[in-house]
């Protein structure tokens, strides 16, 4: 109850007096309340309220939305559409992230005013890997001591299973059983910079890196282990060279273990970091295209499309093959509202190039067409067209 006119609001809504206390101010009439100016906006608000004309509606706080709030699929860990290279400028982007970390102080930063909805931890892990692990610091070692390199040479046994590399693709091929219940072999068949769940295996060093390149023993066994990984899930390896690969015999029935056993998302994605450290960095986008097509144009293996664009996506070292395999998912992914995975500005150029690619098969002559959807065919492995940052006017 208002303690000024006695109705059904709070009194701090009328206008104080500024000649007197507020026991003053309750004791004048309304005939003198009156005469005092009162401006149209508040009289027009006191009559919305109920309150009369000598009242004020309360104060509101209100957010301001600036253009560089706009874009919340913008992602500091995702370096895809910056000019310079993953691997390059670290003290450039040391320099970004304390300027990002200045501005945090103000609390004028687009995180404070939204939550993103990508996977950030997704991001930030995938990023880290891209970059090289900056800030890993690596141990000496010989190369009798390279643990990973002479598993795959044959000379040291994994652990704690304690089986050789040679015994391993021999009698574990086609066990899908045993490949799916045990959990410590991914990571001496697929070695990492970073730990696993098996902290009897070792970590890759950048000299182990370099030695397993130079050694065609261990690439060969490498590309075997692949190979016997893809038959487990459903996947055949079709050509050794560029990486292409397609659905195996099996693949209904490998399908359904993989949508069954999540953890398969967290070993393709090792797979994949694997394949980019030790020389089959091309080997990384057609593996990633037959899954973006299984997911978002076949619409099978719906509990893999999430790993396959936070995670399977972003272990592409290429960054042009990267480019164009977010395309790729924009172009097939429904709702389009709801695709996270590159900023909004790139997405309206995405837009405007099928708007122009579109326009351009529909005024082609026939002839013209079949020759381009032949060419396109004819591409091995196949990939989006190129996406440019000048065609994204960046």
């Amino acid at each position: 109850m208002c303690h000024v006119c006695k109705m059904k609001h709070p009194t701090v809504l009328h206008i104080p007096s500024e000649k007197g206390p507020r026991q003053e101010n309750q004791a004048k009439s309304t005939a003198e309340t009156e005469e005092t100016p009162i401006s149209s906006t508040l009289v027009s608000a006191g009559d919305a309220t109920g309150a009369g004309k000598d009242c004020a509606p309360a104060i509101m706080p209100v957010r301001v939305k600036t253009a560089i709030m706009e874009d919340d699929c913008v992602c500091a860990y995702d370096s895809t559409w910056d000019t310079e290279s993953d691997g390059e400028d670290q003290a450039a982007d040391g320099q970004h992230r304390r300027s990002s970390r200045d501005k945090n102080k103000s609390g004028w930063t687009s995180e404070s005013w939204h939550h993103t909805p990508r996977n950030m931890r997704a991001a930030k892990d995938m990023q880290n890997y891209r970059r090289g692990y900056p800030n890993l610091a690596d141990e000496e070692c010989s190369e009798d001591k390279m643990k990973n390199l002479q598993f795959y040479l044959n000379k040291f046994p994994s652990s704690p299973d304690n089986v050789y590399i040679e015994l391993f693709l021999k009698e574990w091929k086609n066990d899908y059983k045993k490949l799916e219940s045990v959990h410590s072999y991914i990571q001496w068949l697929f070695p990492l910079r970073e730990p696993g769940v098996n902290y009897m295996a070792s970590e890759l060093t950048k000299k182990e890196i370099e030695a397993f390149k130079g050694n065609d023993d261990a690439k060969k066994r490498l590309v075997e282990s692949y190979e016997l990984m893809l038959g487990f899930y459903g996947v055949r390896l079709v050509n050794k060279e560029t990486g292409e690969v397609t659905r195996a015999d099996n693949w209904k029935e490998r399908f359904r273990n993989l949508e069954q056993n999540m953890h398969n998302n967290m070993r393709i994605t090792r797979i994949l970091k694997s394949l980019g450290e030790l020389g089959f960095e091309h080997y990384q986008a057609p593996l990633v295209r037959f899954f973006l097509e299984e997911t978002l144009v076949k619409k099978n293996l719906t509990s893999v499309k999430h790993s396959v664009l936070d995670y399977f996506l972003f272990a592409i070292l290429d960054k042009q093959q990267r480019q164009e395999l977010v395309s790729y998912a924009y172009l097939h992914f429904e709702p389009k509202d709801k695709f996270v995975w590159c900023p909004r500005k790139i997405q309206r150029q995405f837009k405007k190039f099928t708007k122009k690619e579109k326009h351009w098969h529909s005024s082609s002559s026939s002839s013209t067409k079949d020759h381009y959807e032949d060419k396109e065919k004819s591409r091995t492995p196949p990939r989006t067209r190129p996406w440019t940052m000048e065609q994204g006017n960046m």
